[in-house]
């Protein structure tokens, strides 16, 4: 198995560390791909306002699951969890242990590439791994790389590879914590870290949450969910605010409803309990039960008192999992849009869809009921307040039709 490990202090990890870990994976073929965030890096003093390591150890997860790769990327947490400094041969000398017989190559810049014959025990670094150096062009390996290859290769027996970035994003660290600092330098980051830096002030970021723009407020709910449901989350919110606007409900908080409908989405049984408490959030015994019902109202509840949402937004976000009697426009609006979003593909959903624009309650109705028949014939139970709402919805519709 061909392995590439890419260390590094990792912060923040920025756009420019993704677009070189998929250009190694590409250009060297690899079948694993191993992030190493460094504890004490050997060359340089971590600056002043660094974060401590269970943040940069989070920040690289975001940026390995934004990445898309499954079984190919992962995250070691090799050199935070040993003591000391970290240095590189030992990390290497470890990772052959672990990994018998692969073929490992250390990824890095054009200066760590620069200075490798003055790393600690650089004999052992040659020797267990092969070096690809990131080039910003192709002409890099000629211009800039030529001399230290040969250098490596007569005194090391280096096998060294050059892989292009062609995505480079010319920002270095040290300049973004000084623009994170500055309450600019988001563009460098993948939304989901950012929102992370900001919602533990990191790199002496002070937003006040309940005052996010637009931006800022996408990226903290990014930051609180999975890659893979980031389309989704994108698609409601685009769906939500053009049935706000063809039904002449309030855009913007239909905006904001679908930006933070799933924000607590991935959160364990036990958490959501815990933030159900903390709200005072109360809950019967189906709910207690199941996970799947819980997202709904604690992410109502991070909305309204952590990003300081309307009551309206708030209510939408409640009643987007199961529905009730007596919706408001906003709360339908929501709901539809969750269900009928451009990422979704099912059969009916185009029913749905043009339903959606012409009888909004009877488009209701349709996705309600075929949620409580999917659910029956599952097995799973059915909340009573989603039999309410069907049961509220034909009786409107019938006022509405005598």
């Amino acid at each position: 198995m061909k392995i590439g490990i890419y260390g590094g202090t990792y912060n923040p990890p920025h756009l420019g560390h993704m677009a070189a870990a998929r250009a190694a994976v590409e250009g060297l073929k690899l079948d694993r791909l191993v992030l190493v965030p460094a504890a004490v890096p050997p060359h340089k003093r971590l600056p002043d306002g660094t974060p401590d390591q269970s943040h940069r150890l989070a920040m690289v997860e975001k940026m390995a699951d934004a990445l898309a790769m499954p079984g190919v990327v992962e995250v070691s947490s090799l050199e935070l969890d040993r003591s000391g400094k970290s240095y590189t041969s030992e990390t290497l000398e470890e990772l052959t242990r672990r990994r018998p017989g692969d073929e490992l190559w250390l990824l890095m810049g054009t200066d760590m590439f620069l200075t490798l014959h003055q790393w600690h025990d650089t004999a052992t670094v040659t020797r267990l791994a092969g070096i690809c150096v990131f080039g910003r062009t192709p002409g890099d390996g000629e211009e800039t790389f030529r001399a230290q290859r040969e250098f490596l290769e007569r005194e090391y027996g280096a096998r060294v590879a050059e892989v292009t970035i062609p995505d480079l994003v010319d920002i270095s660290s040290t300049r973004l914590r000084e623009e994170l600092s500055r309450g600019r330098g988001g563009e460098y980051l993948l939304p989901a870290v950012y929102g992370y830096i900001l919602m533990n002030r990191l790199y002496g970021t002070d937003v006040v949450l309940k005052q996010l723009d637009l931006p800022q407020l996408r990226a903290c709910s990014y930051s609180m969910i999975r890659n893979k449901r980031v389309a989704h989350v994108m698609g409601v919110e685009e769906e939500a605010v053009r049935l706000a606007k063809f039904w002449g409900a309030d855009p913007e908080l239909a905006r904001h409803a679908g930006i933070l409908h799933d924000c607590t989405k991935y959160l364990e049984l036990d958490e959501q309990l815990a933030l159900c408490e903390k709200y005072g959030m109360e809950l019967d015994d189906l709910e207690q039960k199941m996970v799947k019902l819980l997202h709904s109202k604690t992410g109502a509840c991070i909305a309204k008192y952590v990003f300081g949402e309307p009551e309206e937004v708030y209510q939408a976000i409640l009643w987007h999992t199961t529905g009730k009697a007596d919706m408001t426009l906003l709360d339908k609006i929501l709901y539809m849009a969750d269900y009928i979003e451009p990422n979704r593909d099912f059969e009916g959903v185009e029913e749905l869809r043009r339903l959606a624009y012409s009888d909004l309650d009877r488009a209701m109705l349709l996705g309600v009921e075929e949620t409580i028949r999917e659910m029956t014939q599952r097995g799973v139970p059915i909340h009573s307040n989603t039999l309410a709402a069907r049961d509220s919805l034909k009786e409107a519709i019938k006022r509405g039709n005598p």
